[in-house]
């Protein structure tokens, strides 16, 4: 029987030898491939995670003490050590366990994450916690170097700093650079020595037994000494005791070097270096690539697929492209997702024009009003719930100055498998009440295309929403062209109830219309909406639905409410979205269903609004 069978909880893990230990980590890494190849998901930064989970759980006393993992895609080893691996089969699907840590799930999910850079932050707050409840727990934080990217990982480090008498550990992931065997073998060595308490108790003696001069020395030449061969002057000045870098697949000295360092008071900082997809060669030679791959054979690995409808971050990438040839001053502007936001072809094609500022969303948007000010035209491509990270910015730094800056969100509505954390359901309701502000919501490939062509000429701030994934198979057009601000159109002629629809809702409406005879609009544009199409189709209908792909509170169909209390139009007025809620991880067309927001269910809203108290309003024929 093999070992991880009977791992039920870190307790078991912390019964075996060290050699047991590494034959747990192999035939942990064998189950991580085999789970994800069964149902998709993040795969290379979980095979790096391997040995650094088990050895976090060996050492220290979960879920009495806290670890709280940074944006939390590589927790697939850990949720398998913390009696979920039965439920790796649901993984990320409806109803089944999340693809990131939360609380509700586990007591070892200590604290909820998917965005980056707050593990340093919550950890702090329970090391904290624990101190002012006399307690005698630890809190570990775990965050990856492009984390590190982040200002709030380092004001969370300069908040720590100041406490030296906490049992906080940072644990630096860093899967950017190798070790090479020698230097992996001192930094074995020194990372021990380092953490062990001889060493500890060595400084603390100095401090107060040597000399003042011999001590100054003494100090001087510990610095150098550390500084010739670690980068630990930075975390040193920010307060914390630095270790490393050490091989962060080597339990032979995780284990030792964690073991000290439980027993070390004041922030302590672990350099751990690892490998994405570590052991499964294929991952290794193309960690983007096995980033977050659907499902596939681990024997044959990703195969190329025939290409099915163009993506809108395709069409984005493309656009951005075309655009930047024919405009000079287009500046494009990522916070660290040049692949997933399509901007691949754009680096290499305009590469003095790219920048990509890592993970630091409210930087990527003041830098772009700073470069607005010298009238260039920055396009900042950002997913919709990053741009949450960036909304003081948006408002003070871009709307409030009227800055040129056009904002492409890709990810608007509901994401599917990635859930709550990432799904954009609330850009519309945060945009539109920001003054200056363009908002445009795409029904099609080819209306977003003409879309961020209206949004890159439009002389102030603009927003193009539009979804993850493929569109309806639209055919896209190569121009640049623009559509008139403000104006929405109609796409089909009906009786009694008009259907307002907004972006990715267009389609779906348009069937139920198709259903119901009803009129169907394609607004457009939130903001600045279309009112002489909405007192037209008032005037000429009974009543009005409003459907969109973003939360109802604050969303477009309040919009039309405004609009219409601000004419003075009294109609019957039904609003469709997502509810106020978060939504869960599923099969994005199951979740839609569920929201009633697919054609069946945009009728059956409709019916149920008006079939009780004006029945007539509800045609179910073609009159």
């Amino acid at each position: 029987m093999n070992l991880l069978e009977k791992m039920n909880d870190p307790a078991d893990i912390r019964h075996l030898t060290r050699p047991q230990l590494k034959q747990l980590a192999d035939e942990l890494r064998a189950f991580v491939i085999e789970s994800v190849a069964q149902t998709g998901g993040h795969l290379s930064s979980n095979l790096g995670t391997v040995e650094l989970t088990i050895a976090l759980h060996n050492v220290f006393n979960t879920p009495e003490d806290r670890i709280v993992w940074d944006v939390g895609h590589q927790t697939y080893p850990h949720k398998i050590l913390t009696g979920r691996r039965d439920q790796m089969h649901s993984l990320r699907q409806r109803e089944g366990i999340s693809g990131f840590p939360r609380r509700d799930e586990s007591p070892y999910d200590t604290f909820g994450t998917a965005h980056s850079s707050t593990s340093i932050s919550a950890a702090l707050g329970m090391a904290l916690a624990a101190k002012t409840k006399g307690e005698d727990r630890h809190a570990i934080a775990v965050i990856g170097d492009g984390a590190m990217t982040a200002g709030m990982a380092f004001e969370a480090m300069n908040n720590a700093g100041i406490h030296d008498d906490i049992n906080l550990l940072v644990v630096l992931n860093d899967n950017d650079m190798s070790i090479s065997p020698p230097v992996g073998a001192l930094n074995r060595y020194l990372a021990r020595l380092m953490s062990g308490q001889f060493y500890a108790a060595a400084k603390n003696v100095g401090k107060t037994v040597l000399p003042a001069p011999v001590r100054e020395l003494a100090k001087r030449f510990e610095e150098h000494a550390k500084g010739m061969i670690v980068p630990a002057t930075m975390f040193e000045e920010f307060g914390f005791n630095y270790i490393g870098p050490i091989d962060g697949h080597d339990l032979d000295s995780l284990i030792p070097t964690l073991q000290n360092l439980k027993h070390l008071k004041g922030p302590q900082f672990l350099h751990v270096v690892t490998k994405k997809g570590q052991g499964y060669k294929l991952a290794e030679a193309d960690p983007v690539l096995y980033h977050g791959p659907s499902k596939f054979d681990p024997a044959e690995g990703i195969k190329p697929v025939t290409a099915k409808k163009v993506t809108y971050t395709s069409v984005f990438g493309d656009w951005l492209c075309d655009m930047a040839a024919a405009d000079k001053r287009l500046i494009g502007i990522t916070p660290a997702m040049r692949e997933g936001s399509g901007m691949v072809e754009f680096e290499r094609r305009f590469a003095d024009r790219y920048y990509d500022v890592g993970i630091a969303e409210q930087h990527a948007v003041t830098f772009a009003a700073g470069m607005a000010c010298e009238g260039l035209k920055p396009v900042v491509a950002i997913y919709s719930t990053f741009l949450q990270r960036g909304y003081d910015q948006l408002i003070h730094d871009v709307a409030l100055q009227n800055l040129d800056v056009t904002f492409a969100l890709d990810r608007a509505g509901l994401v599917g498998a990635d859930g709550a954390t990432h799904a954009g359901n609330y850009d519309i309701a945060y945009l539109r009440c920001i003054p200056n502000m363009v908002v445009m919501a795409a029904s099609d490939e080819n209306e977003c295309r003409q879309m961020l062509s209206t949004g890159f000429q439009y002389n102030g701030p603009a927003a193009v929403r539009y979804p993850r994934g493929g569109g309806i198979g639209a055919k896209v057009a190569n121009t640049l062209e623009t559509i008139l601000l403000g104006t929405g159109e109609i796409r089909r002629e009906g009786k009694s109830i008009a259907i307002l629809a907004f972006g990715t809702m267009v389609a779906p409406s348009l069937q139920a219309g198709d259903e119901l005879n009803a009129t169907v609009a394609n607004m457009r544009f939130v903001k600045p909406l279309d009112v002489e199409l909405l007192k037209r189709l008032a005037a000429t209908h009974d009543a009005l639905v409003t459907v969109e792909e973003g939360s109802i509170m604050g969303g477009a169909g309040a919009a039309i409410a405004e609009a219409m209390a601000a004419e003075g139009i009294v109609k019957p007025l039904l609003n469709l979205g997502l509810p106020d809620q978060f939504i869960d991880h599923g099969d994005a067309g199951q979740l839609l269903a569920a929201c009633g927001l697919d054609a069946k269910g945009i009728a059956a809203s409709i019916r149920q609004r008006f079939s009780k108290d004006e029945p007539r309003l509800v045609v179910n024929n073609k009159q």
